[in-house]
């Protein structure tokens, strides 16, 4: 069965991964997968030592060496072509040591293989080439050649390439009517027939991950980009295609917009910032593939990163122009329902009503990302019972805002009873961003004194939490791993939710917001409200909540619920999240929820062959 996400067993053939943007991204994947690595791009690479004029000379005093060498060589004037030519050769070779080097101080394994990635018996050698160096786990030499194994021990023997990531591409950008045939057939060869050669070498039935570095330019299109944008609209339609054709892969097409390095020159950078194009952090962009390797985050086929190139020539969004998308939900469709049981009937998470709200905001304008929700207020809860309709609507009208950098929606999910009457869900206003949202250090908003007020008190085991039925959920939810301590003042817990598989997540897929991971740390209400107040409680509103980065499976945080105030009908709190790095990695103020005794049994029934009760959400 196919890992939720690689491991160091995983052997990925990576097009153009020894240098650029590309050669980046696999260090973040070494570093969290530790997984194998066969490089292969166009730049030959010796096996000894730089040669001597080179050796040790600095990049900016690189030509000057290169012109005595050629010199001293016969040449007397050496031409620039030559000595760029030269330069070029070396500080290639530098990039690719630098990538293996960097791959093994990571965690992973990697070796480079020169060859043509649109030329089939050129790419079988190669990878015949590289798996039997990666099969020898040879260690890292001083040139770092061939990379080294794993840190964690010895990886099982070699298995078969499993994983592709194409990351090969080049340019020529020219407008449309100043093209020659031969700049199409090179910017699309390399990228379309580059894929095809890739495929030819390791069928699609074998793989389990496929991942196509295609850009904004194929979703937005681009001056002078005419073939480019060609080319990667191609592996955007390629991914869909082989994600259909073969489930059990992992296919994604990542529309990369352009990076803060590489070909991204200061005055490039300039010229972005003048048309209101951000570049992509790097650190934050190998971040974002990683996470996207999770087969169970990210559902989406092709996701877009970054800003259109063109500035969309359409009249900015007004109330006037409401979004209205219907969907039909079941319980067949939803397994992970099954672990969301009250009163013997599946209920709705009120994290899945908000997730819904973001995942359609985000699909509906591309290059924004969804970071806060205002005013979130559960009115009439989706239970799955015999009241359960035909169809839901969410509604999505956009709200005037100060920001020109944030898109505000409200949002309103509705459905008409059987008499239709208009039935009222869930509310609230969902605000996108082109940019994630910095978040404050979290002493500021935690001091010293407030988490020792926390922390007071016994801990105690998570497991103990659902067993005695304090925590209804089941396994998608039961994300609690440990109370740190209890007081009047709040509480503090760890959090850690292994992989929610995809299949279980049904129609509410993790994308920016994961309802599985929010819903675990959440879930701190309830213990409180049930251990100090002996009343159960379900969600009512959250007055405002950020995201400052996607949380994420199998990932351990620390959640620290402050009370605001309390009532014996509600009790109201703040959330803040935090990982194991310190960074606050969400906040929700005024989390609302309501309190009664008699919740306490319905809790109690929470498998769906219990006897049903009746339940508002």
């Amino acid at each position: 069965m196919t890992e939720a996400h690689p491991t160091q067993d995983t052997v990925f053939l990576v097009s153009g991964g020894a240098r650029g943007i590309t050669a980046q991204c696999v260090v973040a994947l070494a570093e969290r997968y530790h997984s194998r690595f066969i490089l292969v791009g166009r730049s030959p690479l010796g096996t000894g030592p730089e040669p001597a004029w080179a050796a040790g000379v600095e990049e900016a005093a690189l030509k000057r060496a290169a012109m005595a060498h050629l010199s001293s060589a016969g040449d007397e004037r050496p031409t620039p072509r030559q000595v760029q030519r030269l330069v070029g050769q070396l500080l290639a070779e530098r990039e690719i040591r630098e990538t293996l080097a960097a791959v093994a101080d990571a965690g992973g394994q990697a070796v480079y293989m020169a060859a043509d990635v649109t030329d089939v018996k050129a790419l079988q050698t190669a990878i015949t080439e590289g798996r039997r160096r990666l099969a020898s786990t040879p260690q890292l030499d001083g040139a770092g050649l061939l990379g080294s194994p794993s840190p964690l021990g010895s990886p099982s023997p070699l298995g078969p390439v499993t994983g592709i990531i194409h990351g090969a591409g080049v340019l020529a950008d020219r407008l449309v009517q100043d093209k020659e045939l031969a700049d199409f057939e090179r910017v699309v060869g390399v990228k379309v027939a580059g894929l095809e050669t890739l495929l030819a070498c390791i069928p699609e039935d074998q793989l389990e991950y496929l991942i196509l570095f295609s850009s904004v330019a194929g979703f937005y299109g681009n001056v002078g980009q005419s073939d480019y944008a060609a080319a990667n609209e191609i592996l955007n339609k390629a991914a869909h295609w082989v994600r259909a054709r073969y489930p059990r892969c992992r296919a994604l097409a990542v529309d990369w917009g352009p990076w803060d390095g590489g070909m991204v020159t200061p005055e490039l950078k300039r010229q972005l910032s003048l048309r209101n194009i951000r570049v992509i952090p790097i650190e934050w962009g190998t971040e974002l593939l990683a996470d996207l390797l999770n087969s169970s985050e990210g559902g989406a086929t092709q996701v877009v990163v970054g800003d259109p190139m063109v500035p969309p020539q359409r009249q900015a969004p007004t109330p006037d122009m409401v979004q209205h998308v219907r969907r039909k939900l079941t319980l067949e469709a939803n397994p992970y329902l099954r672990d969301h049981v009250i009163g013997g009937a599946a209920v709705l998470p009120t994290v899945c009503a908000i997730g819904w709200m973001a995942n359609v905001a985000e699909q509906l304008y591309p290059g924004y990302r969804f970071t806060s929700v205002d005013d979130y207020r559960a009115l009439k809860g989706i239970v799955f019972d015999n009241a359960l309709v035909d169809e839901y609507v969410l509604d999505l009208t956009p709200k005037a805002g100060d920001d020109p950098d944030a898109l505000i929606l409200a949002a309103m999910i509705w459905s008409r009873s059987a008499n239709g009457t208009r039935r009222y869900h869930y509310q609230a206003d969902v605000i996108l961003r082109r940019a994630p949202t910095t978040p404050p250090e979290i002493a500021t908003v935690l001091p010293a004194h407030v988490r020792a007020a926390l922390t007071s008190g016994p801990e105690i085991d998570g497991v103990r939490l659902y067993r005695d039925q304090t925590l209804f959920h089941g396994p998608s939810f039961r994300g609690v791993e440990r109370v740190l301590g209890m007081s009047e003042a709040g509480i503090a817990l760890t959090c850690y939710l292994p992989v929610v598989p995809r299949s279980v997540q049904g129609q509410f897929p993790v994308q920016t917001f994961n309802p599985y991971v929010i819903d675990s740390q959440l879930q701190s209400l309830l213990i409180w409200a049930t251990l100090s107040l002996g009343y159960a409680g379900l969600p009512l509103r959250i007055a405002a909540g950020t995201i400052y980065r996607p949380l994420r499976f199998d990932e351990r945080t620390t959640v620290w619920m402050q009370v605001v105030s309390q009532t014996p009908r509600q009790l109201v709190a703040d959330v803040f999240v935090e990982d194991t790095t310190g960074a606050l990695c969400m906040a929700v103020h005024g989390a609302e929820i309501t309190l009664s005794d008699r919740l306490r049994d319905l809790f109690r029934q929470n498998t769906l062959d219990a006897a049903p009760d009746t339940v508002s959400a």
